[in-house]
């Protein structure tokens, strides 16, 4: 629900008249002062009942201009997907065994298709077009590393080996 802004001109319209009623005292000092309490109260009040309206209030209350301008909370929610995969990157960097059942084979996909798409070869005959450092990494007949555990791809190198299958 939208908060309510404090009429600031309002205010100063009835402070503004009390000092030229207290200057030019039309009424007693106690009446024009009982007079400037009664306006604030209604100011008050107003202010409070704006407060107490529900969001449904509020919409009805509202011109469709008003609801569309009003600020909406927005949660900006990173994707499920680029949270995986930025672990799955974070994980390969740091353990050979995660590398290999993870990234290089979504890696090799990508690069099947392009090759497909663009070469009309598959991944299996693409050593002259993958170069010899990507294709050491995305033949398809790569072996599971012996130690799973020992330090996977900097990131660096993970970069250069996306950057190999862009070129294709």
């Amino acid at each position: 629900m939208r908060r309510p802004r404090v009429p600031v001109g309002t205010l100063v319209v009835v402070t503004t008249g009390l000092a030229v009623a207290l200057g030019l005292r039309p009424l007693s000092v106690r009446e024009i002062l009982a007079a400037y309490v009664l306006a604030l109260t209604a100011i008050a009040l107003v202010m409070l009942t704006r407060m107490a309206r529900t969001e449904e209030e509020w919409e009805r209350a509202t011109s469709e201009l008003e609801r569309a301008l009003a600020q909406r909370r927005t949660t900006q929610v990173r994707p499920a997907e680029l949270i995986r995969t930025e672990r799955d990157l974070t994980l390969s960097s740091a353990n050979a065994g995660e590398l290999h059942a993870r990234v290089l084979p979504q890696l090799r996909e990508v690069a099947g298709v392009r090759l497909s798409d663009r070469h009309d070869v598959d991944l299996a005959h693409a050593h002259d077009l993958l170069g010899e450092e990507a294709w050491e990494y995305l033949r398809p007949d790569l072996p599971a590393p012996d130690d799973r555990t020992a330090h996977g791809l900097p990131l660096r190198r993970i970069a250069a080996l996306v950057d190999a299958i862009e070129r294709l």
